[in-house]
């Protein structure tokens, strides 16, 4: 039953495999953004993603599926080792795109539409690509949208966007219609794209020519405008020529893997499924369907249908449930909602997340913001603790910190501090109590955060709550 899969296997890593490389042996784009900004310059955008759009969780079998084929593809990526994640939209465009860092959203309408393995292959061997050869980050820093940081009480993320480029991404609609600004590629990177792409279908055992040959069915099926995926991503012309062109260059292999059995099994799962259109998805009907379900977080799905102002409940809370991190497991109040994903979150109370002046859901009022922060290379542990805070610090005028202590969080030695912003929520005042915690298993003074947050009145009321959650906090 596996055969097709071990023989592609074995062709890649037994001794004296055949291997390909383009042939202009292509580089990444110049940029002057850090592999660590890029990493977390995706997880941010990619906290939108699953605002804006019906992300299918982790459990789905068919995202089990995309992320056992992204994994097999990129053991064959070249350049950096970017930590590859990979997700299904819930949408019936045929579309996919990769952030920058290495988060890639595939829409199942994609999956839908292709015709056997090694054509999805192709089309994720392509977003990998333009992650490999740092497109979007290029287009970014072009289109001047690259921030160094936003304070806890302007994104939904914390750090690493500016306010303007999140704003804009959330007013866009993540990948339908105009999509990501700093996506939209160019015919010169989308033509890098293939050809890179078409190297690494090959050396994860792929007929490379599925990379040519997907492109031509969609356009032959819908049109050259039917597509989401060719609007984004314009056909550089002759396609099919300078990809069989560079295939030739390839070493020679008598036969290669174009179907499997996961991927038929698959393909009869997601052929009964009902996808969203892009008009549903920017209307927001999907959430109105399912506006407390839950996301990968085990945390139900913070509700932006309902007023974002009013009186927080600020009682003791009667029960608990876990929010299921990256890394780390916490207890937060049942009653509070999650906004985000396992990595990057807002969890509040109703009413705790208020919006901006443009209208979008993001500042944080009453709950806890948690996310990862890596330090320029070469910092130390406390060095990174300080230089978190002195941004946060920066980038919230007004905002006075006070004396760092050393504290223990689930039996790691840890970093505190209490911050207040006078001017902050009409005069109100805000105050902010930051932990740091030294990553798991990354190097650098890598953090995990936690910052609580409530209006300087009642952080006193909002502190046993604050407690208990940081007292529950486990690492894996």
């Amino acid at each position: 039953m596996r055969l097709p899969l071990l023989l592609s296997i074995l062709l890649v890593f037994s001794p004296g495999a055949l291997r390909a490389q383009t042939s202009t042996n292509l580089q990444p784009c110049s940029n002057n953004v850090s592999p660590q900004q890029q990493i977390e310059i995706g997880k941010k955008a990619a906290a939108q993603v699953y605002q804006q759009m019906p992300v299918l969780p982790d459990s789905n079998e068919v995202t089990r599926y995309v992320q056992g084929l992204g994994q097999k593809l990129v053991a064959q990526a070249p350049g950096y080792r970017w930590p590859y994640n990979f997700h299904v939209v819930n949408v019936a465009d045929i579309n996919a795109f990769a952030l920058p860092g290495g988060s890639i959203f595939v829409n199942l309408g994609t999956i839908q539409a292709a015709d056997d393995e090694a054509q999805l292959a192709a089309v994720m061997a392509h977003e990998i690509s333009h992650v490999v050869l740092q497109h979007s980050i290029c287009n970014m820093e072009k289109e001047q949208r690259v921030g160094l940081l936003a304070g806890i009480g302007q994104l939904a993320a914390g750090l690493a966007l500016g306010s303007g480029a999140l704003g804009n991404l959330a007013q866009q609609g993540i990948g339908i219609g105009a999509g990501l600004g700093f996506l939209k590629m160019s015919r010169g990177a989308e033509k890098q794209a293939d050809m890179e792409g078409a190297s690494i279908l090959y050396n994860t055992g792929y007929d490379p020519r599925a990379m040519a040959q997907f492109f031509e069915i969609i356009e032959s099926k819908y049109g050259k405008g039917g597509a989401q995926f060719l609007s984004d991503h314009p056909n550089p012309g002759n396609r099919t020529e300078y990809v069989n062109q560079e295939v030739a260059t390839f070493p020679h292999r008598a036969s290669n893997v174009t179907n499997t059995p996961e991927f038929q099994r698959v393909h009869k799962v997601v052929s009964g499924m009902q996808a969203y259109t892009a008009k549903e998805v920017a209307s927001g009907v999907w959430k109105k369907k399912s506006p407390n379900k839950q996301v990968s977080t085990g945390v139900n799905e913070y509700d932006e249908q309902q007023p974002s102002q009013g009186k927080v409940d600020l009682s003791p809370p009667q029960n608990w449930t876990t929010f299921k991190g990256d890394g780390f497991t916490m207890q937060v109040p049942s009653t509070w909602r999650a906004l985000g994903n396992q990595s990057a979150a807002m969890v509040a109370p109703q009413g705790g997340i208020t919006r901006d002046a443009n209208g979008q859901l993001g500042n944080l009022a009453y709950g806890l913001l948690t996310d990862t922060y890596a330090p320029s290379a070469g910092t130390g542990q406390d060095q990174a603790f300080n230089a978190l805070v002195n941004e946060l610090s920066s980038q919230n005028p007004g905002t006075r910190s006070g004396a760092v202590s050393n504290v223990t969080v689930a039996g790691q030695a840890a970093q505190s501090v209490q911050s207040v912003n006078a001017a902050a929520n009409n005069g109100r005042g805000e105050r902010d109590w930051i932990i740091g915690v030294p990553a798991s298993g990354s190097a650098g003074g890598a953090l995990r955060y936690f910052v609580f947050v409530a209006p300087e009145p009642d952080f006193n009321s909002m502190q046993p709550t604050f407690e208990h959650i940081l007292n529950s906090i486990r690492f894996k």
